[in-house]
């Protein structure tokens, strides 16, 4: 990607709203389109800016950071926006679905200035925004919450039937947790074909984000918790 990463901050608590965006607009090769405090607003000026990146806080009043991730990738044209979910907690239920809801990843809220400022860059970039053990680690502790007879009361997760072999082995690695150049080592394979591979298998089970792709995994049983 060229030029500057477009962003719109979303907190409804102003003062972390504030630092955010003063931070943003001292960085090189960002641009701050618009801040929201609530989840309306955010669809609202996510449809009028057009951002690269959306910095999406989950817990706020009216309309929470989930619904509006799911509205405004909904509506978006493409290419859509990348939202990265903000939370105070790394284990938080909600982020959970706000991954399911189509978000490429999250960050704790507490993360130093270098951290954010490389997790938009990267987002910006298209790249997956934080290591994946950070989502692995996630959704194990979602898993063991909902493993069992009571499940998550959610959709049934889809038929991995129509990947090849090959496709079920590349997202079997990408949920347990390595990169893109890691699984090209692991599978004596170019890294090139490993992201065709991970692209044809999002295609097929209709995914927008790896991060949806490692979700669905863990529920279909590829992949264990602490397997």
């Amino acid at each position: 990607m060229t030029g500057c990463i477009k962003v719109l901050v979303v907190d409804d608590q102003f003062l972390i709203r504030a630092g955010l965006v003063g931070l943003l607009r001292a960085a090189p090769g960002v641009e701050v389109v618009g801040e929201a405090g609530d989840g309306a607003e955010a669809v609202a000026l996510a449809a009028r800016t057009r951002p690269d990146v959306i910095l999406m806080d989950i817990r706020m009043p009216g309309m929470s950071g989930i619904t509006a991730t799911t509205k405004i990738l909904a509506q978006a044209p493409e290419p859509a926006p990348r939202v990265l979910v903000l939370t105070t907690f790394d284990l938080d239920e909600y982020v959970y679905g706000a991954l399911r809801a189509g978000a490429s990843g999250f960050l704790l809220k507490d993360s130093g200035p270098e951290r954010l400022l490389a997790a938009v860059a990267a987002v910006g970039g298209g790249d997956a925004l934080f290591a994946p053990s950070v989502t692995r680690r996630l959704v194990e502790a979602f898993a063991r919450q909902t493993a069992g007879p009571g499940g998550s009361g959610g959709e049934p997760p889809p038929d991995l039937g129509a990947l090849t072999l090959r496709e079920v082995e590349v997202l079997k690695l990408v949920a347990r947790g390595l990169t893109n150049t890691e699984i090209a080592e692991r599978l004596y394979i170019s890294e090139a074909t490993v992201k065709t591979h991970l692209n044809r298998t999002m295609s097929k089970l209709d995914l927008d984000s790896r991060a949806q792709a490692v979700v669905v995994a863990y529920e279909t049983g590829l992949v264990t918790p602490g397997g």
